[in-house]
């Protein structure tokens, strides 16, 4: 699944959000959004799985517009796990699993398989008969990333994923997303904080900055330290010329 943006604006009440933003993910790439908190990385994400409307440019899925495409095709297509939590409804986490297949046809057995593979994924198999609202923040986390794979979808779009989630289920979702790009061609779009996780999991990464793209590229042309200085406003060394200088000084 191919995802293209081209000139991508976004106001919202009269404001722009997001200027003239460009990017492109492949067949089974793993791209991060990556920026300082505000710069527009949440609003572009949300323009791509329809929740907003671009005010200019276009984005296209596998050469589709996707504003254009139905609401039940633009959801067989695209799988979103969002930044904030749905409210603590009365369902168990098998419900919202199945709701994943809401773009679908029912049938009972293939969307129940579906679900308990998808629970196994994210390492909720157990937890399927519990109620929504008394998972924690990083089970409830995982029970929506199971939703969005139930969907089975070929692109996913993740807005902060590892929010709420303890260093070990994070490392576990990246993993999982590489392994869903490379052994299965899924194309995953992700808002990402972490830097050093972007670096080490994403093909490629996009850097915004005040609405636009300043950097597009792989991960060690794009987080270099002139532009983290200059986004961010923070001194940042290369792991192999901090590894040099620790080894200088063991000397």
């Amino acid at each position: 699944m191919k995802l293209d943006l081209h000139g991508v604006s976004v106001t919202l009440d009269g404001h722009p959000i997001v200027r003239e933003a460009g990017l492109l993910a492949g067949d089974g790439e793993f791209v991060g959004l990556v920026g300082p908190n505000g710069c527009g990385k949440s609003t572009l994400l949300r323009t791509i799985y329809r929740a907003l409307r671009p005010s200019a440019g276009l984005i296209t899925v596998d050469g589709d517009d996707v504003h254009r495409l139905p609401a039940r095709q633009a959801a067989r297509r695209t799988a979103v796990l969002a930044q904030d939590t749905p409210p603590d409804l009365d369902f168990t986490v098998a419900e919202i699993v199945a709701m994943g297949r809401t773009p679908y046809r029912p049938d009972a057995s293939v969307d129940e398989d579906l679900c308990a593979r998808a629970l196994e994924r994210v390492g909720l198999t157990g937890a399927a008969d519990r109620i929504f609202a008394t998972l924690s923040g990083g089970e409830k986390q995982r029970a929506l990333l199971a939703r969005a794979l139930a969907q089975q979808t070929r692109l996913l779009l993740l807005d902060e994923p590892t929010s709420h989630l303890d260093i070990r289920h994070q490392l576990q979702l990246l993993h999982l997303v590489r392994d869903l790009g490379t052994k299965q061609g899924i194309t995953t779009v992700a808002v990402l904080h972490d830097l050093n996780q972007a670096a080490t999991f994403c093909d490629r990464l996009y850097l915004m900055n005040a609405g636009r793209i300043v950097a597009g590229g792989p991960p060690d042309q794009v987080l270099t330290p002139d532009l983290i200085s200059q986004v961010y406003g923070v001194r940042a060394v290369p792991r192999t010329q901090l590894v040099f200088e620790r080894l200088k000084e063991e000397r």
